[in-house]
């Protein structure tokens, strides 16, 4: 831009300079301009009447000479463009010009928004490839205040509507989760039809990231692009405890059937075809009905790259002093953009991941509880009904709510996870044709 904007004001002056010198020469020719002893002679020599008529003459032939020198500038713009329209442009190189991803933080009232922004200023690779955008709901001073602290490393961004919302007699006790989702439509419309950025990463402000947490997003922001059966990556294990994790293989990833939010990465195409449809209250949850899913899967680690430190809220804590304090994070830097994550497309994962399912013994629930499992291989622990599902779950410390049908984490109906060192699958039978909506 600063090189054309250069070339533009270079041939400004040039046209400029060429006009002088022009109108120079013009008035510089013999009887164009009356010298002092001309003048004096001119009223015995000369007709008075000839002066007007030579300068006439001198304007048009200098407003002729402008015409001329603004039709070869034209012709010269003209030929510019048509050479710039037949020289090839250079083949993009991705791995030169990485994605611009920025990272929308959703925050309120919560002035420890410091802490989530002190880890993400901290990780993140590049304040170009990732801006940071906090959207504030709420109009909190305080939180206002931290945010403003951040300066320029940070887009501070304000929902404008702080009013209360209408909503039915039975929800009034739900009024803060309607104003989320009313943050949220907004903050996302900003992102992508305002700044139009392609895709984004959205985290809460009680969300703390791990090291490796933007190199995960970068790496599997390609396959969201290409494998239209994915809808969205997820930095989260909804069954990631301390514990229930390999964090040995942090590198591990997984598809799933469940919406887990909590850190998690979506493409512009999907802001398109959810924003028409967003719905006043409950967003994630809704996220998670079949219409909205439409048989598609997210990716999520073994090992989360998020947690949350936030047990005040709308949900006044739920399940946070059961399961969400508990949760591991990740403290060890994986590359993955150097990885080959192509076994995570949908014909190659199923292939695989359901043959090493079903393959493993299928034990009962005491034998996994009396052996160690060091060193042993993956079994499988099988139910047959939401009930035997639940009872499972709760049994081994998994979360053991459905939504719509899909357990947390789970894929094909399969809940991967670690219990005494040993992998394990909770798995329905091998003949699964599909979730029941009516299992929640």
């Amino acid at each position: 831009m600063l090189k054309k904007t250069s070339l533009a004001l270079g041939g400004a002056a040039l046209f400029l300079a060429w006009n002088g010198l022009l109108l120079l020469f013009l008035w510089s020719r013999p009887g164009a301009v009356p010298n002092a002893q001309n003048s004096q002679n001119s009223q015995n020599s000369q007709n008075p009447q000839l002066l007007p008529a030579q300068l006439l003459q001198l304007a048009q032939d200098a407003e002729a000479e402008l015409r001329l020198q603004r039709e070869l500038l034209l012709q010269i713009q003209r030929l510019n463009q048509m050479r710039r329209q037949k020289t090839p442009k250079p083949a993009r190189n991705e791995a030169e010009e990485p994605p611009v991803i920025p990272v929308l933080v959703l925050a309120c009232d919560r002035s420890s928004v410091r802490r989530c922004l002190d880890k993400i200023l901290r990780y993140r690779p590049s304040a170009r490839r990732f801006p940071v955008i906090v959207s504030q709901d709420c109009g909190h001073a305080e939180t206002a205040k931290v945010i403003a602290s951040y300066g320029p490393a940070v887009a501070h961004i304000r929902q404008p509507d702080l009013s209360d919302i209408a909503v039915p007699p039975e929800h009034r006790k739900f009024q803060g989760y309607y104003k989320i989702s009313r943050h949220y439509r907004w903050a996302l419309g900003q992102v992508f039809r305002t700044f139009r950025y392609r895709a984004a990463i959205v985290v809460e402000d009680d969300l703390e990231v791990a090291p490796d947490f933007f190199e995960y997003f970068q790496a599997v922001l390609p396959l969201l692009q290409r494998d239209p059966s994915l809808w969205c990556a997820s930095a989260w294990n909804d069954n990631g405890k301390e514990g229930l994790v390999d964090a040995g293989r942090a590198e591990l990833l997984y598809r799933t059937d469940f919406f887990p939010g909590l850190g998690w990465l979506l493409l512009a195409e999907l802001w398109d075809e959810l924003e028409p449809k967003w719905p006043p209250a409950f967003w994630d949850d809704w996220m998670r009905q079949p219409e909205q899913r439409r048989g598609r899967s997210c990716v999520r680690p073994e090992v989360s790259r998020t947690m949350t430190f936030g047990r005040k809220g709308v949900s006044h804590g739920q399940f946070f002093d059961q399961y969400l304090k508990f949760i591991k994070l990740n403290d060890r830097f994986v590359p993955f953009t150097q990885l080959d994550l192509s076994y995570l497309k949908k014909d190659e994962y199923e292939r695989f991941f359901l043959q090493q399912v079903y393959s493993a013994p299928e034990i009962k629930l005491d034998e996994l509880q009396k052996g160690t499992g060091r060193d042993l291989g993956a079994v499988r622990l099988q139910y047959r009904g939401r009930d035997s599902f639940k009872a499972l779950a709760k049994a081994l410390g998994l979360m053991d709510d459905l939504k719509s049908g899909v357990p947390r984490a789970g894929y094909r109906g399969i809940v991967s996870f670690v219990c005494r060192g040993r992998r394990v699958f909770l798995a329905p039978p091998s003949d699964w044709t599909g979730y029941d909506p009516s299992w929640s």
